[in-house]
């Protein structure tokens, strides 16, 4: 099994990788799809008209998710990757007011989000609680092309063919790199036989099928791109969009915690406060649709990047050594629970999202501290037994209640489990293939309510006047 660092950590927009993120891509292979694609074009027919059908947890919590705007930009040509934030509500105004699609090197096809995107709440597609409809009519509206995608987590999309035939990027090269666990059980038989670190198998393991020093500018963007998001969550102010009237709350902490600092009376709290001030700083920036990294997921970006800025900042001599460690080493861990088990909280419940960021960071940090593999391996189970069960219940189907919040606490979890499996040996009783195969039987028997629909626990508990207002 390999799934690579660059799979797991993709640079994208909020709020959600599976909500927001996936359809984007999968409007994009569309309109690649009708423009490149080898499918059956009835003589003469010439495409006219788009139209995109939301299914399950995407038409149930779609609005919160923004997986509306999410199509829209995405069949107006944009990746979460490359497009500027700041340019959506001019592209989303364009399309409003024109109600055709214009996306640069593609023809030009009417499409009215007003009519012709559709949330269907009634109907669940077969191969995935997160399902997607698109069709393409010709002029007088006869059916050309219908194509069904599915959002599976953290960004990634397969269409009905890859998805039975279990074709996820989670199967890529693993005939080609020297070190193919897909288990953690293999993880450290390998890592005992070879002598070798887990960070170093997984390096051994991209450079099989890249550069290494693409390697190693490529985790140096994405570290950049996570530090530019807490930058900027903790400078911004005001309120969070959706009508949950949230506010954003980093800033003032921050600056709470500034004062306290210049005081030189930080407080007994300081290391526990920055910890979660660095996660909710991600996590708002995540529900106002701004650039994220997908660590494993959207609803759960906070959690990596928390730790390690709150790494840096009580250990300054970080080196840039330290960072692909860390990065390497979650990868590895992120990678067994995806292949496993689920990343997904429409699959899993927010044990596959924040539970996961939590393993993998907590496998980081102890890494970067000189764990052994043995004591790596504890740490990541340490953080995820301690999120099992755990429900994906976001009020008005916005990332934003419990979402931030419980970024933070996930955050926190992982420098406990990394300091606990730090003062052990490394043996310990639940092995982390058990505690993975558990959230995923955890996950498998857990109400459909409880996993991003918006239908249970606190989204449906909270005062009615918060969700209408």
């Amino acid at each position: 099994m390999f799934l690579s660092v660059f799979d797991l950590f993709k640079i994208g927009i909020g709020p959600s990788s599976s909500h927001t993120m996936g359809p984007m891509v999968a409007a994009r292979r569309f309109l690649h799809l009708l423009r490149d694609g080898d499918w059956p074009r009835p003589s003469g027919s010439q495409v006219a008209r788009l139209q995109v059908s939301l299914h399950g947890s995407l038409a149930f919590t779609g609005k919160g998710h923004a997986s509306d705007k999410a199509i829209c930009l995405g069949l107006m040509g944009l990746e979460p990757a490359t497009m500027d934030p700041d340019a959506v509500d001019e592209v989303l105004n364009q399309l409003e007011q024109e109600k055709r699609l214009s996306a640069a090197g593609f023809p030009d096809w009417r499409f009215d989000p007003e009519a012709d995107l559709i949330f269907d709440y009634e109907k669940a597609l077969p191969g995935h609680v997160n399902g997607m409809t698109f069709c393409a009519f010709d002029a007088a509206d006869v059916l050309l092309l219908r194509k069904v995608y599915y959002s599976i987590g953290g960004g990634f999309v397969v269409d009905e063919i890859e998805i039975q035939e279990d074709a996820t990027p989670k199967d890529q090269g693993a005939d080609t790199v020297p070190y193919p666990f897909a288990s953690a059980a293999d993880m450290l038989d390998m890592a005992k036989t070879s002598g070798l670190s887990i960070a170093q198998m997984k390096r051994a393991n991209e450079v099989a099928t890249r550069a290494e020093g693409e390697v190693a500018k490529g985790i140096g963007d994405i570290w950049s791109v996570m530090k530019e998001c807490v930058d900027r969550g903790l400078a911004q102010r005001g309120e969070l969009p959706g009508g949950l009237q949230v506010k954003r709350r980093a800033a003032d902490i921050r600056d709470r915690l500034d004062e306290k600092w210049r005081q030189n009376d930080p407080g007994p709290l300081a290391a526990n406060d920055w910890l979660s001030v660095y996660a909710m700083a991600v996590n708002e920036e995540n529900a106002a649709g701004g650039r994220v990294v997908t660590a494993p997921t959207n609803g759960a970006a906070g959690v990596i990047p928390a730790v390690l800025s709150y790494y840096q900042r009580f250990h300054p001599a970080v080196s840039p050594a330290d960072i692909e460690t860390f990065f390497l080493t979650a990868a590895a861990i992120g990678g067994i629970i995806k292949h496993r088990a689920s990343i997904s909280g429409a699959e899993v419940g927010c044990q596959g999202e924040v539970g996961s960021a939590s393993a993998m960071a907590a496998a980081g940090l102890a890494a970067i501290m000189g764990a052994t593999p043995q004591q790596v391996e504890n740490a990541a189970e340490i953080a995820l037994e301690h999120h099992l069960g755990m429900t994906c219940d976001p009020v008005a189907g916005l990332v934003q209640v419990p979402c931030i919040e419980r970024n933070a606490l996930g955050a926190v979890k992982a420098v406990t489990a990394a300091s606990l499996a730090l003062h052990g040996t490394g043996k310990h009783f639940v092995p982390l293939d058990a505690c993975i195969e558990t959230m995923r039987q955890t996950g498998a028997d857990m109400h459909g309510n409880y996993k991003e629909t918006s239908q249970g626990g606190l989204a449906v508990n909270v005062p009615v006047s918060l969700v209408d207002c």
